[in-house]
């Protein structure tokens, strides 16, 4: 009998100069994977012939971006469109993103300057490079945004999303977050729960969360909190096999509150520990809840 072989993972990086992409290679590296970063878009195929062929099977992670020899966004999609036509890889394209504030800050902060800042305006570099990114955006199988992550907690996202090793056909991550601090820009489903009894009005629950059983108690005891419960998670469990059918590598559901800390967590909390599907991982973060990333 033939034996198989097993293809090789291969994730490739891009997205916005300043978003994260080296922290997202650096975790990629921290779970035995090959990184390489500002690859040249002529050597990709060069690069993945050489890995499936040779001794080490390590899965690869390559970072390219609008700092990469010879990039062009038409040459990205013809190089991507080539490596999903072969039979010997699995690829996932990964796109880093932040909001344009939180890049014109971290640019100043390092006083590093813009790939394409030429002499011109670091806000104006940053929307020319986010015009010319986005035909990739259209190509990617997952986006992270980084705007309201640090460097550790981009890299624990990537930890829990990849694995060197035979990984579940899809990560579910189930958000937490606060409407008064926006929609998370990287959520692929949006719920919105301020429809329940608010926490923040009691003064002995305002300091707490929604981990913590006084408010998730009161929050539990709204009538309209079971039926929401049974309805959603049979929404979820009608959709996510479909997606994970599809090919989705990840997903993210984001449930929303005012303030993100207290009846947002609770739903989460409520979702996330009694959702199992097979064949995925499912994970909770709690955006507004310093310190509780990747719970």
């Amino acid at each position: 009998m033939t034996q198989k072989t097993a293809k090789r993972q291969v994730v490739i990086v891009t997205g916005l100069s300043g978003a994260g992409k080296s922290s997202a290679l650096h975790a990629f590296e921290d779970i035995g994977f090959q990184a390489i970063d500002n690859l040249p878009l002529t050597m990709l195929s060069a690069l993945i012939d050489e890995a499936v062929t040779g001794s080490s099977t390590a899965p690869i992670a390559v970072g390219i971006d609008s700092r990469t020899l010879h990039f062009s966004p038409s040459l990205f999609e013809e190089a991507i469109k080539v490596l999903r036509g072969r039979n010997d890889i699995n690829l996932h394209v990964l796109f880093m993103d932040a909001s344009d504030d939180v890049l014109m800050k971290r640019f100043s902060e390092t006083r590093r300057a813009h790939p394409l800042g030429e002499g011109q305006l670091l806000r104006t570099a940053i929307k020319q490079e986010r015009d010319m990114m986005l035909p990739i955006r259209q190509l990617v199988d997952g986006l992270l945004d980084t705007s309201r992550r640090t460097g550790a907690e981009t890299r624990r996202v990537v930890l829990s999303r990849f694995t060197a090793h035979e990984a579940p056909s899809m990560v579910v991550t189930f958000m937490s977050f606060g409407f008064a601090n926006g929609v998370p820009r990287d959520a692929d489903i949006v719920l919105d729960v301020r429809f329940l009894r608010n926490p923040h009005y009691i003064d002995e629950l305002r300091p707490k969360t929604g981990l913590e059983d006084a408010v998730s108690s009161y929050v539990r005891a709204d009538e309209g909190f079971e039926p929401f419960i049974e309805k959603t998670m049979d929404l979820f469990n009608f959709l996510l096999p479909r997606y994970r059918d599809e090919g989705k590598s990840y997903l993210t559901l984001a449930i929303g509150c005012t303030g993100g800390k207290h009846r947002s967590v609770t739903v989460v909390e409520r979702i996330a520990g009694h959702l199992t599907l097979d064949g995925m991982t499912v994970n909770r973060y709690h955006r507004e809840i310093a310190g509780d990333e990747g719970r």
